[in-house]
């Protein structure tokens, strides 16, 4: 191989290969940084809106109210947005649970939440984001309460599984737990932001309105634009690791390509975030924006495997000693996969999914085939699953 190319095919590889390795070197800094302890700023009387979206299906919001009217809570209103609902069976009798059906069909979460906020019975100081498939636990609100009175304007819980029915489920859920667990607690501990995960989250309103007032986006991606506008004012975003909602893990294949192929397109779509938020970092040596920005720029999962694999196969098919430094990355990276789940006490159902991995990526190759249209199909995931809290604190997730 000529020089110039062969320079080349090792920049091509350092850049495939540094996803292998990175979170394993920032477990190792999180591991002698430790977790964040801040000093708690003068207490607030906080009073929240909780906005459940749905769109399409109302079947499992009464066991959601249900859980949510449960929170060991005092000062909020729920506010249900049912897009394109049949609203008929909806009714409540707490008067905190308001029913606001839209007058045409939304298609947005961002435009549904905001026809929520634009019909607030009172001027809530925070909002926080339910979909129509979470449960939510009885701490929740006071687990946010927790970061917001060390200063924070926004915060991520953790979206624990509600159901590890199928294999295709437990594989959901581990996915889920290694994004937590370094997408979330470890860069926030580093200085930087959670990732915001789509619901299970919470914002003053001042600032929900500040990013996404003049935003008229549609499809899957929400949470990416809005962790964007508010790491980009160079706002933290924190991992609040107790406050819990449970959310229904895709368990059908068909279930998952159409998930996977919004979210994939929605990658594509936003990368170039990762380097607007990389570039402000440099230039105000912000640790927040230049972890968050190095984040935003990993594909996904599967896909930087499947390159990694690929470049493994070359290396070892030209008898490249490059190919033991590929070999030690995927040990690298199998700790630090492994670290995430030990770490955050996962079910063993979970640990026995892992064997097929392979299977579980051949699908997700499937999403990225359909990745370019996935805005044209559906643009809400069907749920299946309509467990009580009660059955969830049981163990009893095979509803």
């Amino acid at each position: 191989m000529a020089p110039f190319f062969s320079e080349i095919w090792i920049v091509i590889q350092v850049i495939i290969g540094y996803n292998l390795v990175l979170p394993f070197v920032l477990y190792l800094f999180y591991l002698l940084k430790g977790r964040e302890i801040g000093t708690p700023v003068a207490g607030a009387n906080r009073d929240y809106a909780i906005i459940v979206t749905a769109y399409e299906q109302t079947h499992t919001l009464p066991v959601v109210i249900d859980s949510i009217l449960a929170v060991n809570y005092s000062n909020y209103l729920v506010y249900i947005v049912a897009d394109n609902c049949d609203v008929s069976q909806l009714v409540f009798a707490d008067a905190r649970v308001i029913v606001l059906r839209p007058e045409e069909v939304l298609k947005s979460n961002v435009k549904s939440h905001f026809y929520a906020i634009n019909r607030f019975r009172r001027p809530h100081t925070h909002l926080t984001i339910i979909d129509s498939d979470n449960l939510v636990d009885a701490a929740y609100l006071k687990e946010l309460d927790k970061f917001f009175d060390l200063g924070f304007s926004a915060v991520q819980g953790v979206r624990k599984p509600k159901n590890l029915d199928t294999t295709i489920a437990c594989l959901d859920a581990a996915r889920d737990i290694y994004y937590h667990f370094y997408d979330g607690e470890v860069l926030f501990n580093l200085g930087s932001s959670a990732a915001l995960a789509g619901s299970g989250m919470a914002f003053t309103t001042e600032l929900y309105k500040a990013c996404l007032g003049k935003s008229d986006m549609s499809g899957a991606g929400f949470d990416k634009v809005l962790q964007y506008e508010i790491v980009k004012r160079n706002y933290r975003i924190a991992c609040a690791p107790d406050a819990v909602v449970f959310d229904e893990k895709t368990s059908k294949t068909d279930q998952l390509v159409n998930q996977r192929a919004r979210w994939i397109n929605t990658w594509f779509k936003y990368s170039w975030f990762g380097f607007s938020i990389l570039g402000k970092g440099l230039v105000r040596l912000s640790t927040n924006q230049i972890l968050f920005g190095v984040m935003l720029l990993r594909p996904p999962l599967f896909i930087f495997l499947i390159m990694s694999m690929g470049c493994l196969f070359i290396n070892a098919l030209l008898l490249n000693p490059l190919a033991l430094w590929w070999a030690a990355s995927f040990v690298f990276f199998v700790a630090g996969f492994m670290i995430a789940l030990v770490t955050s006490q996962t079910d063993k159902r979970i640990f026995a999914s892992l064997k097929d991995i392979p299977k579980f990526v051949g699908i997700q190759l499937q999403s990225l085939l359909k990745a370019r249209k996935a805005n044209q199909r559906s643009v809400a995931t069907s749920h299946f699953h309509a467990a009580k809290i009660d059955d969830i604190n049981k163990g009893n997730h095979e509803i």
